[in-house]
């Protein structure tokens, strides 16, 4: 088996003059051609990025030796696969992204130029979403009607569309094997002084058969709205969300879920009641981020990796909420 090559800081400034270039000349940087209009040229990859003698600026997005995101000035982002895997998925979430943005109130980002940057391995320069990190900034009240509007836009999409893009159908989750999963985390956790296992308590196994997902409930989700992927602004406003390709057809309890991790069961909630989901969904949203959160941070302790970051989202995750006093889910209309 070829090994696939490492992307390195010249790999991506050759890429990215190249693109320029094209832009420079007219053409299409996504394939050479003459650009009719000039969406994917003069206005799509040169836009606002000059090359120097020195080449463009270009600096890697995150930490680590072989990073595959890129920012490109200050107005583009380059991302590249590295993989066979991820190039099918990259390929997929470019598709989807215009499919799923005329459904949804926040910026989607925009792909203006992509190709191969190696044999088989794809890449995309993509237009810079403006704002922070919501793991920066916390969501106002308006923010939450942006992810209410998110969750209700997702719903919209045509799951057949979405299908036929090559997006998979996932199966729920089982909430009583994470349960029981989070039960044995959760004793390790109470061991390092992390969590009071206690608190799983609250969720029964006669609990979690009720919030079982309900048949023919499944909608588009993105399914990893975590807070590096929402773009918020310094006044609590949701302006983007990135991260689309392991997006799947599944249980919409996951994107609250997602959430509940990244901005906090409270918000999480009203959001997801204001794009009309039910008690029911909300709930199992709620226990799936809970368990979730005792489950990573336990293996974060394992590791030695990211237990600040698990640490947060079990904070956020186990935020009380007025659904804390729901035991049946007939009275949860009433709780709500």
């Amino acid at each position: 088996m070829t090994q696939a090559p490492t992307p390195t800081e010249d790999t991506v400034r050759r890429l990215v003059r190249s693109l320029l270039k094209d832009s420079k000349d007219g053409k299409d940087g996504r394939n050479g051609e003459d650009s009719k209009d000039g969406r994917n040229g003069k206005r799509g990859a040169g836009g606002g990025e000059t090359a120097t003698s020195g080449g463009p600026d270009v600096r890697p997005a995150t930490e680590g030796a072989e990073p595959a995101t890129w920012w490109v000035g200050t107005r583009h982002v380059l991302r590249l696969a590295p993989d066979r895997e991820a190039t099918a998925r990259q390929r997929r979430e470019l598709r989807l992204r215009d499919l799923v943005r005329p459904h949804v109130p926040v910026a989607v980002p925009a792909s203006v130029a992509h190709g191969e940057w190696a044999t088989g391995l794809s890449y995309t320069l993509d237009t810079k979403v403006p704002g922070g990190s919501g793991e920066e900034h916390d969501v106002s009240a308006l923010g939450e009607a942006d992810l209410a509007g998110l969750l209700t836009g997702l719903r919209e999409v045509p799951v057949r569309q979405a299908e036929t893009l090559g997006v998979p159908r996932v199966a729920p989750r089982s909430l009583e094997a994470l349960r029981r999963a989070a039960a044995r985390a959760a004793e390790h956790l109470a061991e390092a002084d992390e969590f009071d296992a206690a608190r799983l308590h609250q969720l029964t196994p006669p609990g979690a058969a009720q919030l079982a997902a309900q048949p023919g409930s499944a909608v588009l989700t993105h399914h990893a709205l975590t807070g590096g992927h929402l773009v918020v602004s310094a006044d609590g406003r949701v302006r983007g969300v990135l991260g689309w390709a392991r997006a799947v057809v599944g249980d919409p309890a996951e994107d609250i879920a997602g959430l509940a991790l990244a901005v906090g069961s409270p918000a999480a909630v009203r959001a997801a009641t204001l794009a009309g989901y039910g008690a029911r969904p909300c709930l199992r949203g709620l226990w799936l981020a809970r368990c979730d959160s005792v489950v990573h941070l336990a293996e974060a302790l394992t590791t030695g990796k990211d237990a600040t970051l698990q640490r947060t989202r079990l904070r956020r995750a186990w935020e009380p909420i007025l659904l804390e006093r729901v035991t049946d889910l007939r009275d949860t209309d009433d709780a709500l």
